[in-house]
């Protein structure tokens, strides 16, 4: 729940963002075409706000994901000490003898190198 709200408001933070750099875009564009002395500059000015504001609209789409992937990764457990998660869907092991693909079910993979001793 917690992560949530901190998402919602590093969204809101980023939106307020994206509009101060829509509102920059429009003065440059202003300034430029004060400066500007033909109609092509003026064309130029407003093509250059048109990238500024995609830019910004950009930039907040990235922040979101950047949020988004930030709460779930929160949301995942968390192993201590080198302890992986067990394996959920059966992966396959290294080819045997006859080239077939094995698949471990036992929940955990069994790395070649390693050797299971019987007590």
């Amino acid at each position: 729940m917690m992560h949530k709200v901190k998402e919602k408001i590093s969204n809101m933070a980023s939106s307020v963002k994206e509009h101060i750099n829509i509102g920059k875009a429009e003065v440059e564009e202003k300034l430029e075409k004060a400066a500007a002395s033909t109609e092509e500059e003026k064309k130029l000015a407003h093509e250059r706000k048109k990238a500024r504001e995609a830019r910004a609209k950009m930039e907040l789409h990235q922040d979101k994901i950047r949020h988004a992937e930030e709460r779930l990764r929160a949301n995942q457990p968390h192993y201590h000490h080198g302890h992986e998660p067990p394996i959920k869907t059966a992966a396959p092991m290294a080819n045997n003898a006859t080239g077939s693909t094995m698949y471990n079910l036992a929940g955990h993979q069994h790395h070649p190198t390693q050797s299971h001793t019987k007590y």
